[in-house]
């Protein structure tokens, strides 16, 4: 895949290099030849083939995170489970007099 993006970008620098050489070309028409018959296509079709990549990434990415969340949610749950439950009037404070 890699091979085909550089030999498109080179003959597509070449033709940008023709038109800029030309009698009757010009730099401005160089460049927007490189960049709509080269740079353009080219970044669309390694996006669209790079696809599936992204997507595995993605779902490696995602499965780290949700193993991460499970660790801390079992270490919550460990320490939930040393310490003792808090007794609803245990507080520190005394009773508010009314």
């Amino acid at each position: 895949m890699i091979l085909v993006v550089i030999a498109w970008l080179y003959v597509t620098l070449m033709m940008a290099v023709a038109e800029a050489t030309a009698t009757n070309g010009s730099l401005l028409g160089a460049l927007i030849t490189f960049a709509l018959y080269g740079l353009l296509p080219v970044s669309i079709i390694v996006y669209v083939f790079s696809t599936p990549v992204r997507k595995h990434m993605r779902k490696i990415r995602e499965e780290q995170v949700m193993r991460q969340w499970q660790a801390q949610q079992q270490d919550t749950a460990e320490s939930n489970l040393s310490q003792p439950p808090i007794k609803p009037d245990s507080g520190s404070q005394p009773p508010a007099s009314t």
